[in-house]
């Protein structure tokens, strides 16, 4: 069962799938700019994004934006249909750096940020894979591509999807 990652401030409950995992990490889909100062005030210090900049719903130099309120901004392009280990670990790499600084991993809804958390999480702050994958299902089920990756990176770090009530079948969102 997943936890209620639903945060206290009602105006970062408004941006988009806004989960927070734990004091220091959330991730959420696209803020707007005025949710960016939200993020800001909520006391986030580091923002990363994993999408691409040209997407529809991407807000037109949110680096200065970020930047300008005063948070680090990281610009991490993932392409939704072939994700890799690589960008899966620049993410990791930029959270290891500053383990401890407030962040705010986003994409446009939350997906690609879910499963880069769960992946994070379990990985690194060895958090159950039960418990990680029933967060992330709060906002969507992996596809095959990203369940793929999923388990890849799984394996490559000692660590097995297997879990009690884990249900890995894909989903078609998205494909």
């Amino acid at each position: 069962m997943a936890a209620d990652l639903t945060p206290d401030n009602a105006t970062l409950a408004e941006i988009t799938n806004f989960r927070e995992y734990s004091d220091t990490f959330a991730s959420a889909g696209q803020p707007t700019v005025e949710q960016f100062s939200a993020v800001r005030d909520a006391g986030y210090e580091r923002v990363v994004y994993i999408a691409f900049t040209n997407n529809q719903n991407a807000i037109a130099n949110a680096d200065q934006v970020v930047k300008g309120l005063g948070m680090d901004y990281i610009h991490i392009p993932v392409d939704w249909n072939n994700p890799t280990k690589r960008d899966f670990y620049a993410f990791a790499d930029a959270m290891q750096r500053a383990p401890d600084m407030k962040t705010l991993l986003h994409c446009q809804v939350n997906a690609r940020a879910t499963a880069f958390s769960f992946l994070y999480r379990v990985i690194y702050e060895d958090v159950p894979v039960a418990e990680a994958k029933a967060d992330m299902n709060t906002v969507w089920q992996p596809n095959e591509t990203w369940r793929d990756l999923i388990f890849a990176l799984l394996e490559e770090n000692g660590k097995s999807a297997e879990c009690e009530g884990c249900d890995w079948t894909p989903s078609t969102a998205g494909n």
